[in-house]
Order: structure tokens, then sequence, then C-alpha cells
């Protein structure tokens, strides 16, 4: 039994949605820091030039706004001009809308359940030639959708829209898991708690306040995202398909009462 490389990913070619920043980037350093080549999307490009830049050279910038079907066709052909094979697709690039019931738009509804849901499922129909390109049964090609623990439990805030989108990617995750593991390809799905990003605001500004609502007594930190997407894109997460591994401190299954916005 070799355990020595078993979270190295030498060698493999990475794809990941809202790499730019938050825990898109998290995931691409813990990547590079494996030995993968990282290519990052999002829709700034300047954004991405930036990332890219600071994570090296082993850190390829492909802007690109996935938040329609044309658009995540438009990633998959840039991609495909750059590379043959896809190890490893993150769909991590989201959106969040939070109104009172009242109020709540069909825009707040549309935008994010577009991207949240439907631009995982296309994206990855998109990029399906490459992936089953690299993908065999010694060594499974890897989807990872970024979906919340706000898709496993409610949280406080009036979040419609982003709390049903992650409860449908994750179990569109299940379904998309059971077609693909037939050309050797794995999906599976992070769904993380309070981490300091754009997303969640109230991590990023007030960690410690949020930390206090948390049983392990801390927000996420970077390794804790970075660990487990590495886990499930290397060969220790081989024989793992279909599943949803919350990342929260425990908010999830051992808090007692308590909620905290994923």
């Amino acid at each position: 039994m070799d355990t020595a490389n078993l979270f190295r990913l030498d060698g493999r070619v990475a794809l990941i949605t809202g790499g730019s920043r938050g825990i898109g980037k998290m995931i691409a350093a813990g990547f590079i820091a494996q030995g993968a080549k990282v290519y990052i999307s999002s829709r700034k490009a300047a954004a991405c030039e930036e990332t890219a830049a600071e994570l090296g050279p082993d850190c390829i910038a492909l802007p690109q706004d996935v938040s329609t079907v044309a658009g995540c066709k438009a990633l998959a052909e840039k991609f495909a001009a750059q590379e043959s094979k896809l190890d490893i697709l993150v769909n991590n690039a989201g959106a969040a809308w939070g109104v009172p019931f009242e109020e709540f738009p069909e825009q707040g509804w549309d935008k994010v359940m577009d991207l949240n849901v439907k631009s995982p499922f296309f994206l990855t129909q998109a990029l399906f030639e490459p992936l089953k390109a690299a993908a065999s049964h010694q060594r499974p090609g890897k989807v990872i959708n970024i979906t919340s623990i706000d898709g496993l439990r409610l949280n406080p805030w009036e979040t419609y829209s982003y709390q049903a989108s992650k409860a449908a990617l994750i179990y569109l995750t299940k379904r998309m898991a059971a077609r693909l593991i037939r050309d050797s390809i794995n999906v599976t799905s992070i769904a993380p708690g309070a981490f300091a990003s754009e997303m969640n605001r109230a991590a990023r500004d007030h960690g410690d306040a949020v930390a206090n609502a948390i049983p392990a007594k801390r927000i996420g930190a970077d390794e804790d995202m970075a660990g487990t997407a590495i886990y499930l894109a290397s060969r220790a997460g081989d024989y793992v398909v279909g599943e949803t591994i919350a990342v929260d401190g425990g908010l999830v299954h051992a808090a007692l009462g308590s909620s905290i916005d994923g």
C-alpha cells in the first residue's frame, strides 16, 4: 500500500470555476501545492489574471462568465484550446440572494438557480469529452460540486433561492454520479460552512462572533477547504462517489440549535 503519494496530484489538470477568490482560490492553491496544473475561471478577467500571477506558473487564467449555457460552452472551448484532457473539474461559481418573502423577486430566483444548479450541470456536460479522455478505472476523473451546508439545514435568513439551489445541487451530485461513474468519473460535493469570503461576509468581517455559534469554535481556514478538496481529487478519494462532505466545524451534525450561513 502506497500512502506516501496518496494525496499527490502530480501530472493532473484541474479547472476551477469561481477560482479567483474565496473557496475557489483556496482549492486552487491546495491543488497546485500537490503538483496539479490548475486553470481558474471567473467572470472578472482582471481578478483571474491577478490570482493566476499570485499562485504561480502552474495556475492559468481562463476568464469566462458561466451563468449561461452559452458561457459554459465557451469556457469548454477555451479549455479545449489549451488541453485535451481534464482530470478534475470543480464547479464552484455561485451566487446568493437574500430578500424578505413578500419582496423576493423573480430575478433573485432565476440568477441564483441558473448559476448554482444549471451551470454546474451544463459545464460538466460541455467538458464531458476531456473528462472521459483523462479517466480510467485505475484513476477516475473527478467532478467536485461546491454546495453548502445551507442545502443540508435551514439558516436564519430569507435566502430562498440559495437554499433551494444548494439542496438541488446536492441531489444533482448524486444523480450525475450515478451516470458518470460508468465513464470512470466520480462526482462528489463539498458543503462548506463558515469560511471568510465575499459570499460569506459575516465570517470574513466578524469571524470571532460567528465562531461562537460553531461547535469547533472557529471559522474554516484555507487548509480545511483545500484538504477536503485534495482528498476528493486525489487517489485518497477514488472510492468516494456521490457523497457530500460537510466542512463546517460541526454546524450540521454537532450543533444544538445554532445556525450560521454557509
